[in-house]
């Protein structure tokens, strides 16, 4: 059973700081207890707290694949934790040398997935996401834009009252919190929770009109 959570530790945010000035095997294998008690630890209790309002979570590996990378660092210089909605949907939070991060969203889109989203942006209820990330930016959100279209959707024109939203292949949001003092403790678990219900609407929103990697429909025999 993971034991209760009871706070992230400054030393999760230390131990990332010292990683980013020797990223080696070596390095790592020398402080990867302090890993393992003030980083993974952590963070899988306050999941395992989390994931009884937003389901199954999970911790990504620390290791990075270097296959296809000019980058050939090892290991990641960030801590990753996750609670899916839907494929490629849900809530995020972030342990980093710059300290904590939530957010959440649609990422990596597959399948029919973009073009169901272009779809419900251009219909009546683009009108329901276009309130929801309201809230979520009034909470402290910042909606990524480095999935933006150069320009814009083929057929979508100019004056398009939502063609920022369009232009999104997908649609993710970030709220760096630095290191607050409640992170430390038992605290951390309501400011957390507090934050991922601000993303909520988007999230259903999300679920609801873009929905999963395959749609379930069989394709056509051939």
């Amino acid at each position: 059973m993971t034991p209760r959570f009871s706070g992230i530790p400054a030393d999760a945010f230390d131990f990332y700081d010292e990683l980013a000035a020797d990223n080696s095997k070596a390095w790592w294998a020398a402080h990867k207890d302090r890993y393992e008690t003030s980083v993974r630890a952590p963070l899988a209790a306050l999941m395992e707290e989390l994931g009884d309002e937003f389901g199954g979570t999970k911790l990504f590996r620390p290791y990075r694949d270097v296959r296809f990378s000019k980058d050939k660092s090892p290991y990641k210089d960030h801590q990753g934790a996750y609670a899916a909605a839907e494929d490629g949907i849900g809530w995020y939070l972030q342990v980093s040398r710059a300290g904590l991060m939530v957010a959440g969203g649609w990422y990596s889109p597959q399948g029919s997935q973009l073009a169901r989203y272009r779809e419900a942006v251009d219909s009546a209820v683009g009108a329901e996401l276009e309130k929801a990330l309201a809230v979520a930016r009034r909470a402290g959100f910042v909606v990524g834009d480095d999935d933006l279209m150069k320009t814009r959707p083929r057929g979508v024109p100019e004056d398009h009252p939502r063609l920022e939203l369009l232009r999104h292949r997908q649609l993710t949001l970030a709220h760096e919190l630095g290191v607050p003092a409640w992170a430390s403790g038992r605290g951390a678990v309501s400011k957390v929770r507090s934050k991922w219900r601000a993303l909520t609407p988007i999230i259903e929103w999300l679920v609801d009109h873009v929905g999963p990697y395959d749609d379930g429909i069989p394709p056509e025999p051939e």
